[in-house]
């Protein structure tokens, strides 16, 4: 019990202290290249214009820098990989027993952050470069979630024709046998996580959702005896730590794409691995961790709608949810500090229902 709770917390504090002094090379970089938008964002997702958005961000839009999400995923692969290299420097020492890179419970998620990461980059990069005032320097919106479709596509069909997973456990039902229903039930259910990482829109306000969120699956998985992958969740817990000491208000960085994209498709990765796979409930105490992601998601899906069918008529100032509450008047500070209250207590009733056998 007591090197498992190494195992989990050590290399955390590790990633946090890589991420802490790697940050000072990557803001030397990002803001001597001048790596933020060139123009203010100008067109919405449903082709509208954003006149309450650009009132209220036009001049942090084109002054900061994008891409801080690298500090994220480059922190928890490094540290990941410096176990692993010590556990083989060193076979029978300490650093065995602390090495959490396995096949089983690791390698699916580690790899997810890294595909994650290196598309987002690249929309990173062609929305600096292209100007990004409607989208247009980056990936379109189509284009992104083509990438995440096929991502969790193959790690669905490596889930159910590698591990054998083709079941999603439910309270007071036990494991429900979805068959090949378990494939478009994942895509599904990872689209709609990465949906919410629009999420990453005011200073410090992600950084500190995304934290409590693995925390959760950090615990679950650690009760669920998935001892690597809790040091894993755990490991980005600590990256994202690092990266929120930069991020609260004024933010050094955004997190942007490549840190967004990233965390949220290895949510899904994680979520799944603490369900059937853990023999937990790691999918349907989803929607309760994360549900500062769900509420923002849906948000702009009921925006679009509304304006699509009720003929431009607006259900928010402005979505998604949190930029409704700024445009309301609350300081952004305020918007941020209550999304992180409201996201520590789901991740704690997420956890409790997790574990408790129902």
């Amino acid at each position: 019990m007591q090197i498992d709770l190494v195992k989990v917390i050590l290399p955390s504090i590790i990633a946090f202290i890589i991420g802490m002094f790697s940050a000072p090379l990557l803001t030397e970089f990002l803001y001597r290249n001048k790596m933020w938008k060139k123009k203010v964002k100008s067109v919405s997702i449903d082709g509208g214009g954003t006149p309450i958005f650009s009132s209220l961000h036009a001049e942090r839009e084109v002054s900061t820098p994008r891409m801080g999400g690298i500090l994220i995923w480059m922190s928890a692969i490094v540290t990941t990989l410096v176990f692993w290299l010590f556990s083989h420097l060193f076979p029978g020492s300490i650093f065995s027993k602390l090495d959490f890179l396995s096949r089983d419970q690791t390698w699916i998620p580690l790899s997810v952050l890294f595909l994650g990461a290196i598309v987002g980059l690249v929309d990173d990069v062609l929305e600096i470069k292209g100007g990004g005032g409607n989208y247009a320097g980056g990936l379109s919106l189509k284009k992104r979630l083509f990438f995440v479709g096929i991502i969790s596509f193959l790690i669905s069909l490596w889930f159910y024709f590698k591990l054998d997973v083709n079941s999603i456990s439910i309270p007071f039902m036990g494991k429900t046998i979805l068959g090949l229903w378990f494939i478009p039930v994942f895509v599904l259910i990872t689209l709609f996580i990465y949906s919410g990482g629009v999420i990453d829109g005011i200073d410090g306000l992600a950084g500190g959702v995304f934290a409590s969120i693995f925390a959760a699956y950090a615990g679950i998985a650690f009760f669920q005896n998935q001892i690597n992958l809790a040091a894993f969740c755990a490991v980005l817990v600590g990256a994202i730590l690092a990266f929120l000491w930069f991020n609260i208000p004024p933010a050094r960085f955004y997190m942007s794409e490549t840190g967004s994209m990233a965390l949220t498709i290895t949510l899904a990765i994680v979520a799944f691995m603490t369900d059937s796979m853990g023999d937990g409930r790691g999918i349907a105490v989803l929607p309760i961790i994360a549900f500062p992601l769900v509420v923002t998601s849906l948000s702009v899906i009921i925006q679009v709608c509304s304006k699509k069918f009720r003929h431009g008529k607006k259900v928010f100032l402005v979505a998604p949810i949190h930029h409704h509450f700024e445009a309301k008047g609350w300081p952004a500070s305020k918007v941020t500090m209550r999304y992180w209250v409201v996201g520590i207590v789901c991740a704690i009733f997420g956890v409790i229902l997790a574990l408790i056998k129902i």
